[in-house]
């Protein structure tokens, strides 16, 4: 079961309705528990819940152990458990150069593992004491969070559980949630699937490309690879909101960022979050020279691109966020001399580039991108990089205004929607707290949100279901 499926609205109505009857009563969050239990088996299988559930039992235990005299072998033990089954899954191919594989990894597990890892360290630094009781399970596969996050951390999670909302939504709340679930599946399925035709067309003739196709299709990637993440969080967000559970805000603008620092501080907010507590600050942050913090720093960044994904593709991508942020921290304040439009260029022209090694299937087709984007002539893009894009809705448009550019001007509209959506100063998430519905944005909203409801036949998975 996905977010863009007919299915989920029916599976979330359902579970709205039943945990909101059960609310006050002690099983309101076992019908939730019971509830994330089916959509993650929808979604994952048997055999994937039962490689998460061992790894919800191995932290249980280690909590209860943790208040013992071994708490640091605990500790250590447990996460060396969690990062090891990653590995297995995701990274067994990579290191055995091929020779062995499983195949196939449980869906959401490089979340999950996370997630389990930031628990342990919070329970064992004592930013978060566990009281017992807690419904593990329940913060282990929250539906809305479990494929593709944000990571929840259990003292912002657990204590919403006691609060008088919980289950019991206000009117407002609700209404905010609906808010941001339309705007999440705009953004995934009227902006971000059309773009991703364009880039799975460029990438497939990747060898042949001109400057000006090469830069379209990185641009492209650009806006869906935000539009798909961003749009997937605002869904999440709004479905934890009609179960009275308000989800830490993942996305702050990031391409409005005018640094390399800062975009990492507005992108993937509660991944950024816990490679800071979790391996940063472990490692000495910038408590311990220049030298050591910048090699903290690209420690850093190389965990973030080989959590993402295992190849030599995702480490070059951390490496030059990574690299990219000890150059502004060397160049220091000289750089914020610069004028604004200056930074904010150099950073999202950086951001593009970067983007290739994440998209691309490997290096040599991450050169030949770039290698097009600089030296591949001045051809204009061609048709085939339209194929796919919009089919019926430019069939239907072509027989009202038949000699017209219908694909053209088209793709011109999803690229400026995209580029005004990603500039937004307040994220919908962000505008949730203080949403009032007026007839005209509802309006609008429906429309939209029945255009793609509308489409959901052939849409994609969300990119970072894949993570």
């Amino acid at each position: 079961m996905s977010f863009q499926s007919l299915s989920f609205p029916v599976f979330l109505a359902a579970a709205v309705l039943v945990c909101r009857g059960l609310a006050g009563t002690p099983a309101a969050v076992m019908a939730l528990e019971l509830f994330c239990l089916f959509f993650y088996l929808c979604s994952g299988g048997w055999a994937a819940l039962a490689v998460l559930a061992a790894g919800v039992l191995v932290t249980r235990a280690a909590l209860g152990a943790l208040a013992g005299p071994h708490r640091r072998r605990t500790l250590t033990l447990a996460c060396c458990y969690h990062v090891a089954v990653l590995a297995v899954f995701k990274y067994a191919d990579f290191f055995t150069g091929g020779a062995w594989s499983l195949g196939w990894a449980p869906l959401g597990l490089s979340f999950f593992t996370f997630q389990q890892l930031w628990l342990l360290r919070d329970a064992y630094a004592g930013d978060y004491r566990p009281a017992g009781g807690e419904p593990w399970p329940l913060f282990a596969l929250f539906f809305p969070t479990v494929t593709s996050g944000p990571i929840l951390r259990p003292g912002d999670f657990f204590p919403q559980l006691e609060a008088e909302g919980f289950l019991r939504p206000s009117g407002a709340d609700a209404a905010a949630g609906l808010y941001a679930m339309c705007w999440g599946t705009i953004k995934k399925v009227l902006l971000a699937d059309p773009l991703g035709t364009v880039v799975a067309n460029g990438w497939s003739g990747v060898e042949g490309l001109s400057a000006p196709e090469a830069w379209l299709v990185m641009l492209a990637y650009t806006l869906q690879l935000y539009l798909d993440f961003s749009g997937y969080c605002d869904i999440a967000s709004g479905a934890a909101r009609l179960l009275g559970v308000r989800l830490p805000v993942n996305f702050d603008s990031p391409y409005r960022s005018c640094s390399v620092g800062e975009f990492w501080k507005r992108w993937h907010m509660t991944l950024t979050g816990f490679l800071r507590q979790c391996v940063y600050f472990p490692l000495g942050g910038s408590r311990k020279g220049l030298l050591r913090t910048c090699g903290n720093i690209l420690i850093v960044y190389l965990v973030s691109g080989w959590w993402h994904g295992a190849g030599w593709t995702f480490l070059v991508w951390g490496s030059l966020h990574g690299l990219a942020q000890i150059a502004e921290r060397l160049w220091g304040p000289g750089r914020e001399r610069l004028p604004g439009a200056v930074r904010w260029t150099g950073t999202f022209l950086f951001v593009n580039v970067a983007w290739v090694f994440f998209r691309a299937p490997d290096l040599h087709a991450a050169g030949s991108m770039l290698s097009a984007a600089v030296s591949g002539g001045l051809r204009l893009p061609g048709e085939w990089l339209l194929e796919g894009f919009f089919d019926s809705e430019t069939a239907a448009a072509a027989l009202a205004a038949p000699g017209l550019p219908v694909q053209w001007l088209l793709l011109a509209v999803v690229l400026a929607a995209g580029l005004a959506v990603s500039m937004m100063r307040e994220e919908p998430v962000r505008r949730m707290d203080t949403f009032r519905p007026t007839w005209r944005q509802g309006a609008a909203l429906a429309v939209l949100t029945a255009w793609s409801v509308l489409s959901f036949t052939g849409i994609t998975g969300f990119i970072y279901s894949n993570f």
